[in-house]
């Protein structure tokens, strides 16, 4: 079975930051996804999706009319799983290990993100990803699971983390 890592901790406090700065360390082929801002004259509008191999889709925009919602952002479920579930189905086959940015409140829309999740954090793959802080019966599951080591990110600790990080993922290389 494999690994898999969950930073989490309240948002901007730095976890996309360690996982960015983890896959340029790590040896092997990462596949996955980031989730990014949209900023509009210095405003967040929204979120995007960018894949290891820069592929990019919306997650959430302002502007966006969708029956799902969080906060004021409308979430575009079918660029979600286009390019989100497409990123960690891939990666699942042909990398060495999968990231998965994030395992939030708007990609828990999706039944077809949480298999996904699912079936990376049950495969022989090493995972890094950044999961909600605040409980949400499914990610709470996903916390608990017995492949995944919870790290929470602060303020304190977020620039060790990358070396905490670091020393555990590679423990599965060898």
């Amino acid at each position: 079975m494999g690994k898999t890592i969950l930073l989490t901790g309240r948002p901007r406090v730095g976890k996309t930051t360690i996982v960015k700065e983890v896959v340029k360390r790590l040896p092997g082929r990462a596949g996955g996804f980031y989730t990014e801002e949209i900023k509009e004259r210095g405003q967040r509008q929204g979120f995007r999706i960018v894949t290891l191999d820069g592929q990019e889709g919306l997650l959430a925009h302002v502007n966006v009319s969708s029956r799902y919602r969080v906060s004021k952002y409308g979430v575009d479920l079918v660029s979600l799983e286009k390019v989100g579930v497409t990123a960690i189905q891939h990666a699942i086959v042909v990398s060495d290990y999968v990231v998965i940015d994030e395992i939030g409140k708007m990609e828990l829309f999706s039944a077809a993100f949480k298999e996904a999740v699912l079936a990376a954090v049950e495969s022989d793959k090493l995972v890094l990803g950044t999961i909600m802080l605040r409980s949400h019966p499914w990610a709470d599951a996903i916390k608990s699971h017995p492949q995944v080591n919870l790290i929470k990110v602060t303020v304190a600790n977020r620039d060790t983390a990358v070396h905490l990080v670091l020393d555990s993922l590679s423990k599965g290389f060898t």
